[in-house]
């Protein structure tokens, strides 16, 4: 839900990472808004107001602070409590359009306080209907001009006599969504300096006791090199050192204002310690402390906001930057350095993933545990390894999100140019119960995560161990180019190992060109396998072993190289290893570990199954990596007034929701272009057989009545009706079984047999709009082939959604089947998707079945629910 729809406060950063308050004006606050136009210098006066008159401030506040309607909204930004920009808009005499004005404070220009207002109101606007901006700006009013240039929205100018007049359509295309992504980027990376780059630390709650979390976070900072000042706070031990820092009893008693603050306190005592951090400056905070309760924490980020402070937290492990020594962890040993982000919601994760960086030598460049995530979350670190020069690999574990679609649309821009790999959290149903007392968060179905991270381009995988293993080949090893893997082994059995897992994870074992076969009997044993797998015999020494992996990597054919050895006491191959032009890993048969890395930087693997998943992760990653995200395609057809009609109308009568009548839910379908067998709705028996005459038979009857949503289960489905009188028979027969209740009956024409398939949109309380597809019919919740993609679609995401379920292989057709008709059925998944995006109203819509043929696709029955929508924006910038 948008806050600023609402009338509540919503929190932003500006361009230095300060924290401003954006909420909406009213009568409360006239003496502030007159006072800030009566502080503005001559000069913004002038641009402002295209004059000198100090006395309109009275009369603009009055104008400004009237109530809010369809007519007017204004917004203030307010910085440390005090207002420090307005902006406001007014409709103008062209249907759709408003007209804008902004003023911001002297003292806090090129600060982005006018583009961040600029973005709420135009959030703000799209929700009241407004389609455009208008503004008259002196030619002389650079700033303004700047502002609106940099908004990222399509600008028409005009100018005359020293004015310039510019129309600005609000669309939130990818446009304008990159250029805001790119100064919340900014702005994000700026408020996370101090917490992530500190050179003043305190730690509240140190105990002088070893083995406690306050005691240990103290050790850990000091022991792992950081060069910044760290104090203690405790007032048992005010006055001396504790654990080599110097101790003060209070925050108040800091000698300088603290960047990071780390608080150890017990729960009840972590509001009025933070509360003290912000009095005393504090940038940023690091709650350890768990077990605050819901009003421990709504008064703890009020007290953050209040003061300006971004926190991680609460209920976390701690926070790490290799790259300035700082371990702010209770972590048992320090993470090594190296070039892998970590972001995670639980500490036990997140000591379990140090240890397994640290010990493989991939080493850690930033760590944060996000704990409950009241603040600081996995898109901030997001943003933070993208402008970091160091990071090179991001990993995360996420149980719940706060906002679903921003952080899509960040960790796409972010695999641009790095892999990121997570675990999916919450699989099963005692996960998911798990993942919610866990983190006192909604949880979400897998189908739906899968989608998202799929989406998004991240690497998902499903247990720990499998994330180490695809780790440990992306940080060591390049990008396959293709899918296409070479198998070298001492060992048959082990080659048909690792080829049974490749054809299981999708990739590929070419046999080798004939001139690479050629030279492999030139150097192998008469009695090898040449074509791959290749078999080098167990009695092949590590020299010709290596030639043989440098033979195979030059294979035009080959994209990657798995090694697969054997110890015995004939030769010690691993030596071998490493040095080839192109990915390589190993199995080494026996090794305790599960996965190593040698000291030629190639990832060693227990199992050939480990291994071929992590290069089936490697490969999906840079097929998508080279893929640019595209965009929904337009639907010039369709009819947008006529759809939102039959919403506002249904709604209108039923306020709390509810199925639409199939009439009104057919022409809902019908004005996106959805194809649908032909249909009438009638309410006698003439007027069905009437219809079936004006249809054709055969047809079928499909009773409507409330309460019945499975019509099959009901008894309230007749098909095949060849002649009048079995459409009569059958009316009749549907009107003695559903009585007074029955409302009517569709008549529809039969479809063709063809490949019955589920299209469908969800409305998820916190993914939003939703694409379903999978098998259809009766059995499709027996069947449970399903995959989903969040809305609105891409052309090539609509591809990627028909080819996952199993049920897609009959799409492609056999031989006793010819194929179907992809490109219609890719249209109709196109148009769901707009459909369940433009209307958030539409909280479930079933096509089922939906019949694909060769010659196109039809849905010959639909389901449609409503439910009231608050309008949310998921792009707009905003703290939680």
């Amino acid at each position: 839900m948008d806050e600023n729809l609402t009338g509540a406060r919503a929190f932003a950063l500006l361009t230095d990472g300060t924290q401003v308050e954006i909420r909406r004006l009213g009568v409360a606050d006239l003496d502030a808004v007159c006072e800030l136009h009566r502080e503005l210098s001559e000069e913004s006066l002038y641009l402002r107001f295209f004059g000198l008159n100090r006395t309109m401030a009275a009369e603009v506040a009055d104008r400004i602070c009237r109530s809010h309607g369809a007519d007017h909204a204004a917004l203030g930004a307010w910085l440390r409590g005090a207002l420090v920009g307005v902006a406001e808009y007014e409709p103008t005499d062209v249907p759709g359009e408003a007209e804008i004005a902004m003023a911001v404070a002297d003292k806090v220009h090129h600060r982005g306080v006018g583009t961040l207002l600029l973005e709420h109101l135009g959030s703000l606007a799209r929700a009241n209907g407004i389609v455009a901006f208008r503004a008259d700006t002196l030619a002389a009013n650079t700033a303004m001009l700047r502002v609106f240039a940099d908004a990222g929205m399509p600008a028409r100018r005009r100018g005359s006599g020293g004015v310039i007049e510019l129309t600005m359509p609000l669309v939130s295309d990818d446009g304008y969504l990159d250029a805001v992504a790119e100064r919340e980027r900014r702005a994000d990376t700026a408020s996370l300096e101090p917490l992530l780059r500190p050179r003043v630390i305190a730690v509240v709650g140190a105990s002088r006791r070893r083995g406690t979390v306050g005691a240990e976070i103290v050790r850990n900072i000091v022991s792992g090199g950081f060069r910044g000042a760290v104090y203690a706070v405790n007032p048992h031990a005010a006055g001396t050192d504790l654990h080599g820092v110097p101790c003060v009893a209070a925050p108040d008693d800091l000698p300088e204002p603290p960047d990071l603050v780390v608080i150890t306190v017990p729960a009840d005592a972590v509001v009025r310690a933070a509360a003290e951090c912000g009095r005393r400056g504090a940038s940023t905070l690091v709650v350890i402390s768990s077990g605050l309760t819901a009003a421990h924490g709504r008064d703890l980020l009020a007290v953050c906001r209040e003061h300006g402070m971004r926190l991680v937290g609460p209920n976390c492990l701690g926070i790490a930057n290799t790259g300035v020594s700082l371990d702010a962890t209770f972590g048992a040993r320090h993470p090594v350095p190296g070039h892998t982000g970590v972001a995670v919601q639980s500490g036990g994760v997140g000591i379990a993933l140090l240890e397994q960086l640290s010990r493989l030598g991939i080493g850690v460049s930033s760590f944060a545990s996000v704990g409950d995530k009241y603040d600081v979350s996995a898109n901030d670190m997001l943003m933070w390894w993208e402008s970091d020069k160091t990071t090179r690999l991001g990993i995360l574990h996420v149980e719940s999100f706060g906002n679903p679609r921003k952080f899509a649309r960040t960790a796409r821009r972010v695999t641009s140019r790095m892999p990121l790999l997570t675990v999916l959290a919450g699989r099963s149903a005692p996960g998911t119960r798990a993942a919610a007392s866990h983190t006192a968060a909604a949880a979400t179905p897998e189908i739906t995560r899968r989608a998202l991270f799929e989406q998004a381009g991240i690497v998902a995988t499903d247990d720990l161990g499998e994330l180490m293993d695809a780790a440990a080949l992306l940080a060591s090893q390049p990008l396959p180019a293709g899918p296409r893997v070479a198998l070298v082994s001492n060992a048959g059995g082990a080659g048909v190992l690792a080829a049974d897992a490749c054809a299981d994870a999708g990739l590929t074992v070419p046999v080798l060109a004939p001139a690479t076969q050629h030279r492999l009997t030139q150097i192998l044993p008469v009695c090898a396998a040449v074509a791959n797998p290749v078999d080098t015999t167990a009695a092949v020494p590590a020299g010709l072993f290596r030639d043989a992996l440098d033979v195979v990597a030059a294979d035009e054919s080959v994209d990657a190289v798995l090694a697969l050895v054997a110890p015995t006491a004939l030769a010690d191959l691993r030596g071998a290893l490493g040095g080839t032009t192109k990915p390589m890993a190993a199995v080494v048969l026996g090794q305790a570990e599960t996965v190593t890395i040698t000291d030629a930087g190639v990832p060693c693997y227990a199992y050939p199954e480990n291994a071929v998943r992590a290069f089936a992760h490697a490969w999906s990653h840079a097929r998508r990596r080279g893929v640019p995200p595209g965009a929904p395609p337009k639907l010039p057809d369709v009819r947008l007034a006529e759809a939102a009609g039959i919403i506002s109308r249904f709604l209108a009568d039923s306020p709390d929701g509810g199925w639409l009548p199939p009439a009104d839910a057919f022409r809902l379908l019908e004005s996106y272009g959805v194809p649908l067998a032909r249909w009438r709705w009638t309410r006698t028996e003439d007027e069905a057989a009437e219809a079936a005459r004006e249809l054709g038979v055969p047809v079928a009857l499909k009773a409507h009545a409330p309460g019945i949503v499975h019509k099959t289960a009901a008894g309230a489905l007749k098909l095949d009706l060849h002649t009048e009188d079995d459409v009569r028979s059958a009316y009749q027969a549907l009107a003695a079984r559903i009585g007074d209740g029955l409302e009517g009956v569709v008549v529809q024409a039969m479809a063709d047999d063809g490949i019955e398939l589920l299209c469908g949109t969800v409305q998820e309380e916190v993914f939003g709009a939703v694409v379903i597809f999978g098998a259809g019919g009766i059995d499709t919740d027996a069947l449970a082939d399903r995959a989903a993609r969040l809305a609105p679609l891409t052309t090539a995401e609509a591809d990627e959604l028909i080819r996952q379920p199993r049920v897609s292989s009959l799409l492609t057709g056999h031989p006793a089947r010819p194929p179907g008709d992809l490109a219609a059925l890719r249209g109709v998944l196109l148009r769901l998707s707009r459909l369940a995006a433009d209307h958030p109203e539409v909280s479930e819509l079933d096509l089922n079945p939906t019949i694909v043929r060769p010659d196109g696709v039809v849905a010959v029955d639909a389901r449609v629910r409503l439910a009231p929508r608050q309008v949310w924006d998921p792009y707009l910038r905003r703290l939680r």
